[in-house]
């Protein structure tokens, strides 16, 4: 048995931005806006009484405070998230925090009470403005840490986007630098929601399509941000990914991305990125060693045809093609990124607690984390 969930709507293409004030009317007059540094909220002037709160980075516990406690004032009909990832989640914080007087700690897993959040939440519409996260149709909203050193997230199916609006055209103002960040994010998650032991007959097709898809188009966008093709071939894969994940697992990479986001502060795709490879390469030589016949390998296989359109490629050319993916959009290693050589036991020890390192599709023990992180430097 297995339950697929998803944004209540989906409107997705070139140009759909058009119509998202006429959709955020639809909830009522009051709209909260959380909106990245260079989101053109003023689509929204004709939706109702707006107010906009900027966000730039990747959220804290303050961050969100600070925007429940601009819900809880405003009361609003419907909060809007425009902007990247991290934008969509802190909206979809917002409004899932907004109705109750809890606050963010009551309910974040791993380093807080991870209570469930309040069964009614405020309605989202999500607009991003990056292909990364998948966030517009996402279960979570990840939370950086800093006095604890690690990101955790709130999860529950109050997340979920009431709306989730993909519009490619939305991301052709995207910088090389991000663009690489949040499209490796895209892939990473198409990649170990395929491999993962929780996927399912749904999430498959969605995993694949986006590895497809990102994996013809991913550099592209890189070299030519106005490539509209490219583009909205990753706003799809960062849609697919974002629904395969949410209804399957991630896996190490995300792991060691949870516990190394909140020490280093550095953007979440790029860190993902960083330990990418290295990360698929442990996996395979674990997996050759302890289940050369199993179904994960196959897996890893089948993504490597797919990435290298190669029909006989092996869970080996994933990882070559990986490594020559990253090198391409010029990734920063973790020391580039502030990791020291010195914090790499600490790191892999809450990488291995993380919640996402649970989907792996192989154990990986402590050793084997280390060595991911050393040769990510």
């Amino acid at each position: 048995m297995f339950t697929f969930a998803t944004a209540g709507r989906l409107l997705v293409g070139a140009g759909a931005a058009e119509g998202v004030a006429e959709v955020v009317a639809s909830f009522g007059p009051g709209v909260l806006v959380v909106a990245g540094g260079s989101a053109d909220a003023a689509a929204l002037a004709g939706a109702g009484d707006v107010d906009v709160v900027r966000h730039r980075g990747e959220p804290t516990v303050d961050d969100v405070r600070a925007v429940v406690a601009r819900a809880r004032e405003l009361r609003p009909d419907v909060v809007v998230g425009w902007g990247g990832g991290s934008v969509v989640d802190i909206a979809k914080a917002a409004a899932a925090l907004a109705p109750s007087d809890g606050d963010v700690l009551d309910h974040l897993e791993v380093v807080g009470a991870g209570r469930p959040l309040p069964p009614a939440a405020l309605p989202v519409v999500a607009v991003p403005t990056t292909a990364g996260t998948g966030a517009e149709v996402t279960a979570n909203a990840p939370v950086r840490v800093p006095e604890r050193g690690v990101k955790a997230s709130l999860r529950g199916p109050t997340l979920l986007p009431a709306v989730a609006v993909v519009d490619p055209v939305l991301t052709l103002g995207c910088p090389p630098g991000v663009t690489a960040a949040s499209g490796a994010d895209a892939l990473t998650q198409c990649l170990e929601a395929f491999t993962t032991p929780q996927a399912t007959p749904l999430t498959d097709p969605l995993a694949r399509e986006g590895l497809r898809r990102a994996g013809r188009s991913l550099v592209r966008a890189h070299a030519d941000g106005d490539d509209l093709d490219a583009r909205t071939d990753m706003s799809l894969a960062a849609l697919l990914s974002g629904m395969a994940l949410a209804n399957a697992r991630l896996g190490a990479v995300h792991g060691l991305a949870a516990a190394l986001g909140g020490r280093l502060g550095a953007p979440h795709g790029e860190v993902c990125a960083a330990v990418l490879a290295a990360t698929t390469d442990a996996n395979v030589r674990a997996l050759r060693r302890g289940d050369p016949d199993g179904e994960a390998l196959r897996r890893y296989a089948e993504a490597a045809g797919v990435l290298t359109g190669r029909p006989g490629a092996r869970a080996e050319d994933a990882v070559a093609w990986l490594r020559d993916t990253v090198a391409a959009l010029r990734i920063r290693g973790l020391g580039d990124l502030g990791l020291a050589d010195a914090d790499v036991a600490e790191v892999a020890r809450d990488a291995l607690a993380a919640s996402s390192t649970r989907g792996n599709p192989v154990v990986l023990t402590g050793d084997e984390m280390e060595d991911v992180l050393r040769a990510s430097l």
